[in-house]
């Protein structure tokens, strides 16, 4: 095992060493620390020996008489896969614990030499892509559709973190990750979305975005799939957003990276290991149908205490390890790709059991907002406006769109102020959907061409029934909804600047219908006046569902 001695590798190797009756050769470029570990393991069962991942070859790797090659060596990100290559021309079965997204992408480079040599070569046999994925095969067994996957880790504040782990952290923070959202492929800032997430046993914790091979794995797998994510977050507040801070001079292209800033991080993270805990989680949430098309919302979480936290990344190889060295374990296919659906979840949860880790799955059957405000109402409506209003998961609708402005300095200033679209005769309109069922949320964000604005709507009131509150950065504005066999209807019954309510004379007006037009499409007609100055804007249109994914317009 390359990086045996490493903060991963040395947790594989103790697992090894509990579970198995294998050898186990400790392999890396400090050797006084390979045999350290080499020495943990029973039985006179474990040997050390210097060998650098960067530049072993065939020949090396048959002297050492290994019946598997594994790679807990890291950072993978811009690496190249040499051991791989050397494993597989040595006719060695070869797995990593890859979670750099360029190198498990480029991996199946090697496919056709390892198959020529009959050898199995997996890579991402850690928490991304092999657990993160094994998880989701069995939340969805039999799901008709699978639309949003959200997975997050957020290891407790004293796991250790070795040099690599902040070098691969470091290697995209405020670089442009391409990420899936809303059937969108957008640039979103490397530790940037940042939000709070809850797991079960856990609480709440700050998560941002991460670029890991899950992000372009989950929409290869899944066609269907709108919107895939994958977050991370540290436990101390203070360090999670001392970390965005630090990527900004990195996303205004000041500096081109924070990697040579490992050291000093490392250091000062080392600072504050004795705040915090050692408790840690990961959480995979799937929105989609399930196998009698009902909308499902499926979590699967995990718990990690005692310090247990960072053997989670080793479990995977633990359980690839056994099957592949195991006569009697059903044979792994060869050649060369990521550890996706190769470990059913089963054999990875098996590994834990040894271990403070303990998991869980919660599935429920969400309500959209809308149908939540109209309740029996919502199935009167036409099928074009309930399709629009009943998504479970992140979705898209694209169209056509006629926009008219009003005039005058304020309109154009409050236009600005909204982000609201310039006028057009007719041009192209695409809206986003994004429930959030944990609060009870929808985001919706129009795209009109050169602008886009966003707003954020919830139940009104306690019981919200027949009541949406539409929120537009400080403004929000209640809504009445109602619905008939024609469609949907919405009048403004007040506004609010933050939590006061405005005055009747400064309330804007609204009038807003949905329909479906000859044609089947969803149409909508939308417009709002402000007091003593008439139209702002009225925007109408048609919408039909976008299944096809996007490239984000600049």
């Amino acid at each position: 095992m390359v990086g045996g001695a490493g903060a991963f590798g040395a947790r594989l190797v103790a697992g090894l060493a509990a579970t198995t009756e294998l050898g186990v050769i400790v392999a890396g470029r400090d050797l006084a620390r390979a045999e350290a570990v080499a020495r943990t393991v029973p039985d006179g069962r474990g040997r050390a020996v210097r060998l650098d991942a960067t530049r072993a070859d065939a020949a090396e790797l048959r002297v050492l008489g290994a019946a598997v090659v594994v790679d807990a060596a890291g950072p993978f990100q811009g690496g190249v896969p040499v051991l791989a290559r050397a494993a597989i021309e040595a006719g060695l079965p070869y797995l990593d614990l890859a979670d750099g997204r360029d190198f498990v992408a480029a991996f199946p480079v090697l496919d056709a030499a390892a198959r020529a040599k009959n050898v199995v070569a997996l890579t991402g046999a850690s928490s991304t892509p092999a657990l993160s994925n094994a998880v989701l095969d069995a939340l969805t067994a039999g799901w008709r559709s699978i639309e949003t996957v959200r997975v997050a880790i957020v290891p407790g504040n004293r796991a250790p973190r070795g040099l690599s782990v902040m070098r691969a952290i470091l290697s995209y923070a405020g670089q442009p990750v391409r990420v899936l959202r809303a059937g969108t492929w957008q640039n979103r800032p490397g530790w940037g979305l940042l939000g709070r997430i809850a797991v079960p046993g856990l609480g709440r914790r700050f998560a941002s975005l991460c670029e890991t091979p899950d992000l372009d794995i989950l929409p290869a797998r899944f066609p269907r799939l709108q919107t895939a994510l994958f977050r991370a977050g540290l436990e101390l507040p203070v360090l999670h957003w001392g970390l965005s801070l630090a990527s900004l001079p990195v996303r205004w292209r000041v500096l081109p990276s924070l990697l040579p800033f490992a050291h000093p991080f490392l250091a000062m993270a080392g600072w504050l290991d004795r705040f915090g805990s050692d408790r840690g989680g990961m959480s995979v949430e799937v929105l989609g149908r399930d196998a009698a098309g009902q909308p499902t919302r499926a979590v699967w979480s995990l718990v990690a205490e005692a310090g247990d936290g960072p053997f989670i990344p080793t479990l995977p190889a633990l359980a690839a390890i056994r099957r592949l060295t195991d006569p009697s374990a059903a044979s792994i296919p060869p050649g060369a790709y990521p550890c996706v659906g190769v470990l059913p979840l089963d054999a990875i949860e098996a590994e834990m059991r040894r271990l403070a880790i303990r998991t869980r799955r919660d599935t429920d059957h969400p309500v959209p907002l809308f149908e939540r405000a109209l309740g029996a109402g919502f199935g009167r409506m036409p099928e074009a406006v309930r399709a629009l209003h009943g998504a479970v998961g992140d979705c898209a609708f694209r169209g056509r769109a006629e926009v008219l402005r009003g005039r005058g300095r304020l309109v154009a200033l409050v236009a600005l102020l909204f982000r609201l679209p310039p006028a057009m005769e007719d041009g192209s309109i695409r809206v986003t959907m994004e429930p959030d069922f944990e609060v009870g949320a929808e985001r919706w964000t129009r795209h009109f061409p050169g602008r886009r604005f966003s707003s954020r709507m919830r139940l009104a009131g306690p019981d919200g029934s027949g009541r949406v509150r539409e929120r537009f950065g400080p403004f929000a504005m209640d809504l009445a909804v109602s619905a008939h066999a024609d469609g949907l209807d919405m009048a403004v019954t007040g506004w609010r600047l933050g939590p006061l309510p405005l005055p009747r004379f400064l309330r804007p007006t609204t009038r807003a219908s949905e329909r479906v037009d000859a044609q089947g499409r969803f149409r909508f007609d939308v417009a709002l006046f402000l007091p003593l100055v008439g139209r702002l804007v009225h925007y109408r249109g048609w919408l039909v569902r976008c299944d096809e994914r996007e490239d984000e317009t600049p």
